[in-house]
Formats: C-alpha cells, sequence, structure tokens
C-alpha cells in the first residue's frame, strides 16, 4: 500500500507523488507570536509533528519548514483591524521585538514538552523582507496589481482561478456579501500586498520600499518564504481550516500569479479543537494553554495522547474526563512497556535490532504502517500499538524493536518512561501488585461508564467502552450490570 493524503485541493484522497523521488518539501503554517498558544492551536502542530514523523517512518527525506509571524498579522484575516503583533505591544508596553522573543520561546518550550520536533527552518518575516518585496516586484511585473490610497493590492480578476482551495464561486463576490468594504479596494476579495503609513499611523516597523515606507501584509509573507526554502513547485501545505477560505486562498493566488505554474501538489488542513463553548480562541476567551493542563496534573504526553486519539481531519471535543482517559491509557501502555523491558533484560532495543520476516511483531507493525500511510490514521495506529503490548506471542525483544519504531511515529516516550518505570519499581514489577493496580483503574472505568449511561451521558460511555476495547478490555453487559474481562483472559 502506498501513501494516501486528503488533498484539500480536490477534496479527496490521492496518493502520494512527491515533485522529487524520495524527497519532501514540507511547508506548515506556523505562529504569531503575540500571545500563549493555546491548545487548540497545538493540535495544528502536532499534526504536522506526525505527518513529518510519518514521511520519514515510511522512508522519505524530509524538509520541513516553518513562518513565524512577527509582523503584519491583522487581527482580522481579510485586511482588517489591527496589527496583532503591535496591539500586544501597545497593551503591554512592549516593544514589537520584545514581545516577540518571548512568545516565540514560550511556543518552542511548549512545542518541545510535547515531543514536537523543530522545523529545519524556521523563518520570520521580519527578516525576510526583501524576498517578499522582490515576490511582489513579480507580480506587479506581471499585472497583478494596484496602488490605491497608500496601499498596494493584488487584483482578483487577474487570477481567473481565485478561490480554486475553497471553491469560492467569483460569480458570488459580491461587495459586502461577505467581509467588510475596503473602499479602496476594486473587489472586496482583493488582498494587501505591501501596506504604507496610510494604513497606521506610528507603524512600530516599517521598511523602505518601491511603493513607499511600510510593511508587508501578512500572505505575502508565508508565499516568499515558502519558496525561498523550498523553491517555487513544492510537496505539502499545512495549516488549520481556518486558512483555507482567506489566508491559503490569497497565498495560492499570488504564488502561482508570479510564477505562473502549480505551487504546492498537496493541501493538509486539520480540524478544530472544540470545548463546550465551541472553537477554542485567544478571543473569544475559550483559552487554554499547555501550562494549564500540567497545572491540573497532567504529563504533555497525555495531551499528545489525547490528541492522536482523534483523525486530524475530525473536531475533537476537549474535556478534562477525556484528558483523564488519556492519562490512564498513556500510563497503562507505559506499565506494559515497563514489563516488556524487563523480561528483554532492561534495556531498550538499538539500531542494529532488526524484526525477521517470519517475526509474530511484524504483523504489527505491517498493519500499522498501513494505517500510517492510510492519511495518517493514527487512532487505528494507536489500536495497534495497545494490541502489540497485550500480544503474549511476540517476544519481548521483538517486541520493543516493533514499539519503537511505532513510538517514533506517535513520539510518546514509551519506551523512555518505561525504562524510568522499571527503575522505580522493584524487579518483579509486573506482579500481581502492579496488575491489581491496572485492574483497580479498569473497575473504576467501568463503574464511571455505569454512572454515564444513568445520567444519559452516552457519548461519555461510549468514549469509556472505546478506550478500553482499545487497551483489550472487553465489556459484557448484563441483567446484574457490567463484567469485564481482558481479551487474555482474565475477568471482573
Amino acid at each position: 500500500m502506498a501513501l494516501r493524503l486528503y488533498n484539500t485541493m480536490g477534496r479527496e484522497l490521492q496518493e502520494f507523488t512527491p515533485v522529487h523521488d524520495g524527497r519532501v518539501g514540507f511547508y506548515g503554517c506556523g505562529p504569531t507570536v503575540y500571545n500563549y498558544a493555546h491548545i487548540g492551536n497545538l493540535r495544528a502542530y502536532v499534526f504536522q509533528d506526525v505527518l513529518r514523523r510519518s514521511l520519514v517512518f515510511l522512508g522519505y527525506s524530509v524538509r520541513h519548514v516553518m513562518n513565524v509571524t512577527d509582523i503584519g498579522h491583522l487581527t482580522d484575516d481579510a485586511d482588517a483591524g489591527d496589527d496583532k503583533m503591535v496591539k500586544t505591544a501597545k497593551e503591554r508596553g512592549q516593544s514589537v521585538l520584545e514581545i516577540s522573543r518571548f512568545y516565540t520561546d514560550a511556543f518552542f518550550a511548549d512545542t518541545e514538552r510535547l515531543n514536537i520536533l523543530k522545523p529545519d527552518v524556521v523563518c520570520k518575516a521580519t527578516e525576510h523582507i526583501d524576498a517578499m518585496i522582490a515576490l511582489i516586484k513579480r507580480l506587479e511585473a506581471r499585472g497583478h496589481t494596484y496602488f490605491s490610497e497608500g496601499n498596494l493590492y493584488f487584483d482578483i480578476s487577474t487570477f481567473p482561478e481565485y478561490g480554486k482551495l475553497a471553491r469560492l464561486n467569483l460569480g458570488d463576490l459580491k461587495a459586502g456579501a461577505r467581509i467588510d468594504v475596503d473602499a479602496n479596494k476594486r473587489n472586496p476579495y482583493d488582498f494587501v500586498l505591501w501596506f504604507t503609513k496610510s494604513k497606521f499611523e506610528n507603524q512600530a516597523l516599517v521598511w523602505d520600499s518601491p511603493w513607499g515606507r511600510g510593511y508587508p501584509g501578512w500572505h505575502i509573507e508565508c508565499s516568499a518564504m515558502s519558496m525561498e526554502y523550498l523553491g517555487e513547485q513544492f510537496d505539502i501545505h499545512t495549516g488549520g481550516i481556518d486558512h483555507i477560505p482567506i489566508h491559503h486562498t490569497n497565498e495560492i493566488a499570488q504564488s502561482e500569479g508570479a510564477t505562473g505554474k502549480q505551487w504546492v501538489r498537496y493541501w493538509l488542513h486539520n480540524e478544530f479543537l472544540v470545548m463546550d463553548k465551541g472553537k477554542m480562541s485567544k478571543s473569544g476567551g475559550n483559552f487554554l494553554t499547555l501550562q494549564t493542563v500540567v497545572d491540573r496534573g497532567f504529563d504533555p504526553l497525555d495531551y499528545r495522547y489525547f490528541l492522536l486519539g482523534g483523525h486530524y481531519r475530525s473536531q475533537l471535543a476537549f474535556s478534562w474526563e477525556s484528558m483523564e482517559s488519556a492519562r490512564n491509557s498513556r500510563k497503562s501502555l507505559v506499565q506494559r512497556v515497563a514489563r516488556i523491558i524487563e523480561a528483554a533484560g532492561g534495556s531498550a532495543p538499538d539500531a542494529t535490532d532488526a524484526l525477521a520476516a517470519t517475526s509474530p511483531a511484524r504483523p504489527w507493525l505491517e498493519r500499522f504502517r498501513a494505517h500510517i500511510e492510510d492519511d495518517l490514521s493514527t487512532p487505528r495506529a494507536l489500536s495497534e500499538l495497545h494490541g502489540l503490548v497485550r500480544d503474549g506471542s511476540v517476544g519481548p525483544r521483538e517486541a520493543l524493536v516493533a514499539l519503537s519504531a511505532m513510538d517514533a511515529v506517535l513520539a510518546l516516550d514509551l519506551v523512555k518512561d518505561g525504562l524510568a518505570a522499571t527503575v522505580r519499581s522493584p524487579k518483579d514489577s509486573g506482579s500481581a501488585e502492579t496488575g491489581s493496580e491496572d485492574d483497580r483503574r479498569v473497575t473504576a472505568l467501568v463503574g464511571e461508564r455505569a454512572e454515564a449511561k444513568k445520567a444519559r451521558n452516552f457519548a461519555r460511555a461510549d468514549e469509556i467502552r472505546n478506550q478500553l476495547k482499545a487497551e483489550g478490555v472487553i465489556l459484557e453487559d448484563g441483567p446484574g450490570g457490567t463484567t469485564w474481562r481482558r481479551s487474555d483472559g482474565d475477568r471482573a
């Protein structure tokens, strides 16, 4: 089976074929560093990380580029409102660069705690102004721009395919129909390539340009920086689904308008993390940081496990109950891995260890690979990992080799934490005492499920059943209540 990815451009699963055999150029939209990343933002970067790790697992060489927006992103994506960076700087009484440095460091501290690999290239907008000006000049030379009241705009009427990613109907793009009217625009969907002092008085960071002293629009940043590091055609561009109608639509128009050729082959978009009040956002006050999660007693990797339990293209509902389930499931995995490590002699596998063609661990790893190749299906991949660590027919050394390969994609630190658990625990950590602790945990979850059913909270009841099923715990509902057993035969 070959890797298949859901391409937003076309709205279908497509077999992945890179521009260059064996090599992948991958650009992911990065943060606007005016505040802490919330856990909904961080879902996008866990997704990017899983994509990158999966490509490496499947044998590709990957060059991952991510921008940091430290100027030019307005509070509304459609050229309205204040500059996010400037707004925060004024509120805090600090310079834009001080704000940028602080929140950039905070962002990468969070991603490190989540085992997110740092991109090969991290490019700041403020360090690539010349590249943006050069790209805008190309657009100007090809007749895609006009100057109006101090700002340089992209004229969407010059790009007939405008809106193809979002499937916009250009015939319906009437002034005021969907977005606020900017009197300086010929069409409300035209967008700014370069702002001058006409937009904001006393703008904090400005540069000289052929169109006056000012600063670039947000959309041009990603086009210029991605092409600088990946070339004018590359394989994958990622971002949240909220980027589809405006930001990514405008990126395509200006990139392909400048070069006259296809820019990106595969567009991948992750869905939102939602709470009971809807989409998590800073502006709406629906805002939890990773530190909030840690302060509630969770390991950052419990949150990563929770995210892996949902497919990246599905909305994922956050709750503290779901986090408890994720923590318990990951803890159970670590305990099982610790017992496997002890049975294997107390050490992790090394790079020279490999599975024989006839190894009973190989089918588990092959199914895991098939799920990853099927549009990065991490929930099913996790299920194979749970199955592997429960399979008594797999020798401990072989099990460790296979689960290490799996965890190179999932990045849950299972072997690392399993080794730590064997150091903390007595030599007989696989004894009945440890097992009974796990039994008590399962029994507590079964009891919670019963209470959820009484309260008619069937979503939570189903969630617990599915979690336990993934761990190999089978529930049997009967007139006298619910009993459970493990797939290997233990019953309670």
